[in-house]
């Protein structure tokens, strides 16, 4: 069972750029699992070498510099977050594809995202598409990743 979440993590890496085609729920999650586990992990490396934020912000404030453990957790972090930028769209759009929707719907939620309020409530809305079952069989764009004979899933 682990092996199967594992790789379902890594899938969106290796389907780096593909806009095209459908994702499961489960490769969508796993993934957001993955970018929540690698950031806490940079975290507690960096909380275990002391950062304190009201640290980080006297020294931004009096022009200070910042420490190396600081330093080094910004830059990866910033590096993970590039590298990972590209797949995290193509699942999200993939994941739409699987519920029939278009990938246009992901840069509509992003939009209504920042408005105060009504950010929230594209929020909840973004959430429960994502959580909802795609469609069973064959959709406008493509075969149902569930299915991996090519036959019907039952609902």
């Amino acid at each position: 069972m682990g092996k199967i979440v594992l790789e379902h993590m890594i899938l969106p890496f290796y389907r780096y750029a593909d806009f095209r085609g459908r994702s499961r729920r489960k490769e969508f999650w796993s993934f957001g699992l993955l970018n929540i586990g690698v950031v806490a992990i940079l975290a507690g490396l960096v909380f275990s070498t002391g950062f304190s934020h009201r640290a980080l912000i006297q020294r931004a404030e009096f022009g200070g510099t910042l420490g190396i453990g600081t330093t080094a957790f910004f830059a990866i972090l910033g590096i993970y977050s590039l590298a990972a930028l590209v797949p995290s769209v193509a699942v999200n759009v993939r994941r739409l594809h699987d519920r029939g929707m278009s990938g246009w719907w992901c840069l509509g939620f992003v939009v209504l995202g920042v408005i105060p309020f009504l950010g929230w409530i594209t929020s909840i809305g973004y959430l429960v598409v994502m959580s909802l079952p795609g469609t069973s069989g064959t959709n406008r764009f493509g075969d149902d990743p569930r299915d991996q004979a090519g036959l019907e899933v039952p609902a």
